[in-house]
């Protein structure tokens, strides 16, 4: 319609009003500015058609974005599912390692997804160009001059944007580009919590097991300060230096025989023993080898209890054997029951220092001594000594700025094994051994002098304990184990010198036992055992599956060995000496077996020179325990401090010194049994009839009796000086380097006889032995005079009266 109409119109006013919302009622440039001419550009054509639009157009494109996007993010996820797929390749979850620290995948993945986004997005720009282009030339078509209404509400509302004929540089929200950005923000925000929440949890991670080290340390370090501070609440001692809660001093010397105090060699612990309290001997536990009575001691428990059951033995069901001197077997934790006295200690906040006592470096219960010195065998006594007082110069609980490790222990045990280590050597009774015993006295007497010039004499406890006796070999008692039993039905041996049988078949295992003991019928110097029919109870060495079934066990002083180890046979025939010389091993109550015991300190407040009741190594433990205040664990001891003496010791009751079994001239028998054989002893008392020969000139032979005695040297008996026959044993020692020879048997045989007089001469009153001595003396003299075999008629006499 012409513009001139308008003034001639009805609605003239009407339409003024509305011609002002046109850019021609306000603006007389408007015509020229917004009409249509080849200046005009695609943006001013989109600007008119954005504002072209009305409300059902809206609400179409609205339905329509609603539906795009629906379409989009079913496109999207099929696209990822399809990637997804073609990922895992064989169907398999493979995951993606790179999540766990919440990074993006790879450029490559980026790139195939980003590819597959535009492609999509170009389609939906080529569609929406197509359909828009439509529109925007229906609505132009319809606009006159901008005045149409549909048109004018859009341009009032302002929905088209200059551009957006084309979308191509649109910045419209539902533009295509907007579309593609939108996805990629909402992919990225996405991604973003995920790496956001991984890294959360992995930096809160980090944290908590940062602060349960932190935790852990600060544990550490409190409980080893609370390992200073002991459990039990105890009491402080000066010695005017230092400050000294209960300590202990164990000292252990390996072979020591309890009647090695008796040679007049020893005057410290000769000393020590009227010092303190002790029994007249201590029985070792069977068998009575070194490393089952150390860990006895330690523990309190039988070796059937602890399982150290020899120094050598066989597991049935590790299928391992245990050797003690191989490091790599024996000092597995594995071996080792019960619980020591070092272990005990450090359980309760007590420090030890443990100085190469056997089973100290096994790590028992994972426990180890605040202070362990390992074996040496090369360690000189003066060592020991002083390393034992550099464990109690340490600064102690009066010391605050004294680091823990630094601190002083309270329970100290020292291992001292040259005694016995002499005596396997060259025997109990050589002249080796007697300044080994010396020495050894020595070495405690430093100790004790370096307790003394620290004023620690009545502070610190000290005990000194061995582990065994030693008896000397000789190689007439040696039992060739061939000759005993078929060894090709044996799988192990366990033990030496007594043996452990364990057969291949353990259905040979009564016939076994049944031939060894109709041997032992005619052998009177081994016993047979069945662990589990007739093992002494007293040994206590049943209880255990390390124990073998069958047991071969020699009389003390005799040795079971193998042709491989040694050939009886050979070496009576090449007049050689037996090594060891000195062995142990044996029952555990006989006289050569014997330990000691002795202990003087605060803890055993008894009077000086106490003696208590003979005990087993397995009550030391208690004591050890009871000395520094600590609860010990259940084991098999029952003595509790502080001790009961039984009176005092006195010199008239001190034990005799026993002696080794008798040598015979043929091995594998005794000669024991010939003894009884002799009929003569009830015609001594015929002798008294020579009271006519005093008249000779005899009697100035009287004084020869005290010559000979005072003939050795070694002062063996101090103790018992009116024991004039106790002269002859010393001989002994010198006459092992003959053992094969006959006369060492004799000799031997003698030395026996001889105590036996004693023994029958101190039933009878003094009158009756010096007369029968005085009579002997003459009768001597009578066949002197007349010419008879004098030597040969003393030595019968002798023994008949001995027998």
């Amino acid at each position: 319609m012409p513009l001139q109409s308008l003034d001639t119109n009805p609605l003239n006013g009407v339409r003024d009003n509305a011609s002002l919302l046109s850019p021609m009622g306000y603006d007389d440039d408007a015509a020229s500015l917004h009409s249509r001419s080849d200046q005009d550009t695609d943006s001013d054509d989109d600007q008119l058609v954005s504002r072209a639009r009305n409300s059902r157009e809206l609400r179409a494109h609205d339905r329509i974005m609603l539906m795009e996007e629906e379409e989009m993010d079913r496109l999207v996820t099929d696209t990822r599912k399809k990637q997804e797929k073609e990922r895992r390749g064989s169907q398999l979850a493979v995951p993606n390692p790179l999540k766990i620290f919440g990074r993006r995948p790879g450029s490559s993945q980026n790139v195939d997804f980003n590819s597959s986004t535009e492609d999509l997005v170009l389609e939906k720009r080529t569609v929406r160009r197509t359909r828009r282009q439509k529109k925007r030339e229906r609505l132009v078509e319809n606009a006159q001059h901008g005045e149409d209404g549909e048109l004018m509400y859009e341009m009032e509302e302002g929905g088209m944007k200059e551009g957006s004929s084309t979308g191509e540089s649109s910045e419209r929200d539902d533009s295509d580009e907007m579309d593609r950005l939108h996805l990629n923000m909402i992919a990225d925000a996405k991604a973003q919590r995920r790496r956001s929440w991984r890294r959360w949890v992995f930096i809160h991670t980090l944290i908590a097991i940062g602060f349960a080290i932190l935790i852990l340390i600060a544990w550490k370090l409190s409980k080893n300060r609370k390992s200073a501070q002991p459990k039990h609440k105890q009491t402080l001692v000066s010695n005017g230096t230092a400050l000294f809660a209960p300590t202990t001093l164990l000292i252990s010397l390996d072979g020591f025989r309890a009647d090695f105090l008796q040679r007049g060699l020893t005057p410290r612990l000769n000393a020590f023993v009227k010092e303190g309290v002790s029994p007249k001997w201590m029985r070792p536990s069977f068998p009575s080898v070194t490393f089952p009575n150390h860990y006895t001691i330690a523990t309190g428990l039988y070796p059937e209890s602890h399982g150290i059951v020899g120094n050598s033995f066989w597991d049935p069901e590790l299928q391992e054997e245990f050797y003690y001197t191989d490091p790599d077997r024996s000092l597995d934790p594995k071996w080792w029951g019960g619980e020591p006295f070092w272990a005990t200690a450090e359980n309760q906040g007590v420090r030890s220092a443990i100085h190469m006592w056997p089973g100290s470096e096994a790590h028992v219960l994972h426990t180890e001594p605040s202070l362990l010195d390992e074996f040496n065998r090369k360690e000189t006594l003066d060592g020991k000594v002083a390393r034992i007082l550099e464990f109690l110069d340490m600064p102690g609980m009066e010391d605050k700025t004294a680091d823990v490790s630094d601190m002083r222990p309270q329970l100290i045990a020292a291992y001292v094994p040259h005694v016995d280590s002499d005596g396997h050597k060259y025997g109990p009774n050589s002249t080796e051994i007697r300044e080994t015993i010396t020495k050894v006295d020595t070495m405690l007497d430093k100790i004790f002098g370096g307790l003394e010039e620290r004023n620690l004499t009545n502070i610190v406890n000290v005990v000194v304990v061995s582990d065994h006796g030693m008896a000397t070999t000789d190689i007439t008692r040696l039992i060739q184990l061939e000759d005993l039993i078929d060894v090709s039905k044996i799988e192990h041996i366990d033990g030496w010198p007594l043996y452990g049988l364990r057969p291949k078949n353990p259905e040979d295992l009564q016939s076994l036992y049944d031939e060894l003991a109709e041997k032992a019928k005619s052998n009177p110097n081994f016993d047979v055992y069945l662990r589990d029919v007739n093992m002494p109870e007293r040994y206590h060495f049943t209880k255990d599956k390390r124990i073998a079934p069958l047991w071969v066990v020699p009389k003390t002083g005799w040795a079971i060995v193998t042709e491989k180890e040694f050939s009886v046979k050979e070496g009576l025939e090449k007049n050689l000496v037996y090594h060891p010389r000195g062995l142990h091993g044996y029952d555990h109550e006989h006289p050569l077996m014997r330990a000691i015991f002795i202990a003087r300190g605060p803890a055993f407040p008894h009077p000086a020179n106490s003696q208590i009741d003979v005990f087993q190594n397995i009550e030391v433990y208690n004591m050890l325990c009871d000395s520094v205040g600590i609860e010990p664990q259940p084991n098999n001891g029952t003595l509790r401090l502080p001790l009961k003496p039984i009176g005092l010791h006195k010199p008239e009751e001190t034990p005799e010194e026993p002696t080794d079994p008798e040598t015979s001239g043929k091995p594998g028998e005794s000669k024991a049994p010939e003894r009884p054989a002799v009929p003569e002893k009830p015609t001594a008392p015929t002798r008294p009839t020579l009271p006519v020969v005093p008249s000779q000139p005899a009697r100035p032979t009287v004084p020869e009796k005290p010559s000979k005695a005072a003939k050795p040297t070694e002062p063996t008996e101090p103790t018992e000086p009116t024991k004039l026959t106790k002269s002859t044993e010393p001989s002994k020692s010198s006459e092992p380097t003959n053992p094969a020879k006959p006369s060492s048997g004799s000799k031997d045989s003698e030395d026996d006889d001889d105590e036996d007089d004693d023994e029958d001469d101190g039933d009878d009153d003094d009158d009756k032995s010096f007369w029968e001595w005085l009579t002997d003396k003459v009768g001597k003299t009578w066949h002197k005079i007349t010419g008879s075999d004098a030597k040969s008629d003393s030595k019968s006499d002798s023994k008949s009266e001995s027998d």
